[in-house]
């Protein structure tokens, strides 16, 4: 059992941030349209599709921030000097967005509100873009020394890690459409999704360049993807992702609702999920294991007691919150 404990734990980070990446990435998406739409009316929609749940969908990076602390200290130890910088920078940004949420409707003026517009935008645009940034770093590899990140201060700064950044952008920007698709109506819903099937063509774009790229860094990558027999079970992953892309834009131009979100969050997991294919069972690529990197098997049993209890909790806490906010959001009605 004690084997097994590592992979569990990092089954439950995995999930933790998938879910935050999905949840809070729709929510970052909405302040990524802000240029596509004019006017405060049409703004203030926007805002109130994810007002009610926005700082709750923040739990999920907590979880697997701490979660990572808890059970993988050496991987802690060593990611977090590597992306001091975008870390630090994503999260100045998220605290920024979240007080111009908040502050925009509080605003005295119009010229006062456009201020926290332009704030709760940039916020959304920096938070994404550093996300991506850490991500193509942490997937490009960490200079390990011992058991310390051995690497520079700028090592995160290539052309890659910009291009994921640029790349999580277009997604974000992706899932906060079809999230708007969903829980509006009328003009404003056919403008979302005419900028969701633009935004779908870069997303898939960017997931081939990106997926290419990967392929030529490193060696383990093209053995995983194009070497038999082991290509074959992942050559699924691009297949489905394939069929998920017609799905998607055929619901658009059925005028679906829901449909084209969850196709949108189907090509976030399929990516995931080809991440973890060219990634397992490395905890801090290239070298450092899950198991080298898990904390004593004492400690992460301990944990995971608390975790059972945990999850179903913010489960059922987050899954309330959104049935109890369902339906379109009408303009003129908030929840401030």
């Amino acid at each position: 059992m004690s084997a097994a404990l590592p992979v569990i734990w990092a089954v439950l980070i995995a999930v933790a941030v998938f879910a935050y990446v999905v949840l809070d990435g729709f929510d970052l998406g909405v302040g990524i349209l802000f240029p596509a739409v004019h006017g405060r009316a049409e703004r203030d929609v926007m805002v109130n599709s994810v007002a009610p749940v926005w700082d709750g969908n923040e739990t999920w990076l907590v979880l697997g921030g701490g979660g990572l602390f808890a059970v993988f200290p050496l991987a802690y130890a060593i990611l977090l000097p590597a992306l001091y910088i975008p870390l630090t920078i994503m999260l100045l940004a998220l605290v920024f967005r979240g007080v111009a949420f908040e502050m925009r409707f509080r605003a005295r003026n119009d010229p006062e509100r456009r201020r926290w517009d332009w704030a709760f935008m940039g916020g959304s645009y920096v938070a994404a873009f550093v996300q991506g940034v850490a991500l193509g770093a942490f997937v490009q590899g960490i200079k390990v020394t011992g058991r310390a990140y051995g690497g520079g201060w700028w090592d995160w700064l290539t052309p890659f890690s910009l291009m994921t950044g640029a790349a999580l952008v277009a997604g974000y920007g992706l899932l906060g459409a079809c999230w708007l698709i969903w829980k509006t109506q009328g003009d404003l819903q056919d403008r979302f999704r005419r900028l969701a099937g633009r935004l779908a063509v870069v997303t898939l774009l960017f997931i081939g360049a990106v997926s290419f790229v990967m392929l030529c860094l490193s060696a383990p990558f093209r053995e995983r993807w194009l070497t038999l027999p082991k290509a074959l079970g992942a050559a699924l992953v691009p297949l489905v992702l394939l069929a998920l892309a017609w799905l998607f834009f055929a619901a658009l131009k059925q005028r679906r609702e829901l449909a084209p979100f969850l196709y949108a969050l189907g090509f976030f997991l399929l990516a995931y999920v080809g991440l973890g294919v060219s990634l397992w069972p490395m905890m801090v690529p290239p070298g450092v294991t899950i198991q080298a990197a898990a904390a004593p098997p004492a400690t992460q049993a301990f944990l995971l007691w608390g975790a059972s209890v945990l999850l179903p909790i913010i489960l059922i806490y987050t899954g309330y919150v959104y049935w109890l906010f369902r339906g379109k959001v009408q303009v003129g009605v908030g929840y401030h």
